[in-house]
């Protein structure tokens, strides 16, 4: 019997007794390009007219790519958050559902793995939306054998673990799925 891709969401997988075990799948995206222009609190530095292009355009390349998100979860600031929005309402989610988590402005990479295994195993597929220089290098402390050097504006690195829970993610194996960002061609 073939199953398609169609059929099971990717985020299920067939093991080898045939049972479907849920994966945990994360897209780590910096915030889209903001405005340098902006002198006001770093907070609440706004997008500017390249990242408010370039959201909804790598949004709809993770839709492609990823059908379905059950969270999106966001730093606070300005920037982070109306990029968060973007890709939500792509995913049909409104500006509301963005989850806020303050604790990501700024955040070092230890602050990723607590804010990724305080969630609720119910979820299976998350979007977390932060800054530089954290967001690198929490990327950077995933997989062993990989690294980037930038994680640019509205970049995406996604994952997938073969966990039921999220608070087992900082000592799951993790497994490279893509990286994609605005400048690379699709």
């Amino acid at each position: 019997m073939e199953i398609s891709r169609k059929v099971v969401p990717y985020f299920l997988e067939l093991s080898p007794s045939l049972k479907l075990q849920p994966v945990k799948t994360i897209f780590i995206i910096r915030h889209a390009k903001s405005d340098q222009s902006f002198f006001g609190n770093d907070f609440e530095r706004p997008l500017n007219d390249r990242g408010k292009n370039d959201a909804p355009m790598m949004a709809k390349r993770l839709k492609h790519k990823q059908p379905v998100i059950d969270a999106f979860i966001s730093s606070p600031a300005k920037r982070a958050k109306k990029t968060a929005e973007f890709f939500a309402n792509e995913f049909g989610k409104k500006d509301g559902d963005v989850i806020l988590v303050s604790p990501l402005y700024q955040a070092p990479a230890p602050v990723f793995y607590e804010v990724i295994s305080a969630l609720s195993g119910d979820l299976n597929t998350i979007a977390v939306f932060s800054h530089n220089p954290g967001i690198t290098n929490f990327i950077n402390s995933l997989i062993d054998d990989m690294s980037i050097d930038n994680m640019p504006t509205c970049g995406i690195f996604a994952i997938k673990t073969d966990i039921t829970n999220w608070e087992a993610f900082a000592k799951a194996e993790k497994e490279f799925l893509f990286f994609d960002y605005p400048k690379l061609s699709s």
